[in-house]
């Protein structure tokens, strides 16, 4: 049987690398994944915020996000078509 990889467990692989995450809204992030809790809040560094409603990219050097929002997490992903 194979072992069982448990989602905080993934998280916790992906400190220190790239991260898409793709919020309940309209809203996704990229950045580096310095730190997270159980509740999986979010610290991410070197961001680029994409706002669907606004068609917006915003860079931001640091961000905590709550979890409660989060929808989905792309380990190693660049974002919305290649982070573009």
């Amino acid at each position: 049987m194979a072992s069982q990889l448990l989602p905080l467990e993934l998280i916790d692989k992906c400190v220190g690398s790239k991260i898409w995450v793709v919020m309940k809204g309209d809203k996704e992030f990229t950045g580096t994944l310095t730190g997270f809790d159980d509740y999986v809040n979010m610290v991410l560094e070197d961001v680029i915020e994409f706002d669907h409603r606004s068609g917006s990219q915003t860079k931001l050097p640091k961000i905590l996000l709550n979890g409660n929002g989060i929808a989905m997490l792309v380990p190693g992903g660049e974002g919305p078509i290649g982070g573009s």
